[in-house]
């Protein structure tokens, strides 16, 4: 081999040299570079995961005021009469007093009384029609177990115990609205006594 091709072999393995160099530089410079982008990309992901999480809790905070609104509306219209209809159970208080205030002896003896009675009892009729119409109804009560969440009891009677607990008088009448109460109903309750039936022994 002349020294022309000795040199010409020494400067092509030099030249592999340079580049499997140069080639495993750029291999060792790749990879900072690989591990920053993926470090980026999980960042991105996380941060895009939080976000949607953030976006569907603020939906659902949104959508809850939504309903919450809508049934304070909804209440606020269906309940709108209260105060007035509390205030004309005193008129139906009124019209059931004038009612029972005729005994019933002197009934038919006058022609005007009876016609006037008539009246009343007409009016309270239909009052009390109106009433249901606009879901406005009277609370049972007489002989009913007693229930504090819609009567109010003035007083106690003694009684035998199958009938402690229950209403035996009722003063003044309850009515509710919808499902609330519009007045409690004021009642008197049975209590047992402690006896025990008659002495029986």
């Amino acid at each position: 081999m002349s020294d022309k091709e000795r040199q010409e072999q020494a400067a092509e393995q030099a030249r592999e040299t340079a580049a499997e160099a140069a080639e495993g530089a750029a291999s060792h410079a790749a990879e900072p570079e690989a591990e920053a982008a993926e470090a980026e990309l999980e960042r991105l992901r996380t941060e895009n995961a939080e976000l949607k999480d953030k976006y569907l809790r603020a939906l659902a905070d949104m959508e809850n005021l939504r309903r919450r609104l809508m049934k304070e509306k909804e209440e606020a219209v269906k309940y709108a009469a209260a105060d007035f209809a509390r205030d004309m159970l005193n008129v139906c208080d009124n019209l059931s007093r004038a009612i029972e205030s005729v005994p019933a002896e002197k009934k038919g003896e006058h022609e005007l009384l009876d016609r006037l009675l008539e009246g009343v009892e007409m009016t309270l009729k239909d009052m009390l029609a109106t009433f249901e119409r606009h879901h406005i109804r009277k609370i049972p009560s007489h002989g009913e177990k007693f229930d504090p969440n819609v009567h109010e009891a003035m007083f106690e009677v003694e009684s035998g115990p199958e009938d402690a607990g229950k209403v035996v008088q009722v003063i003044q009448e309850g009515y509710t609205h919808h499902n609330r109460v519009l007045r409690p109903a004021r009642v008197g309750v049975a209590k047992n006594n402690g006896g025990d039936g008659g002495g029986r022994g």
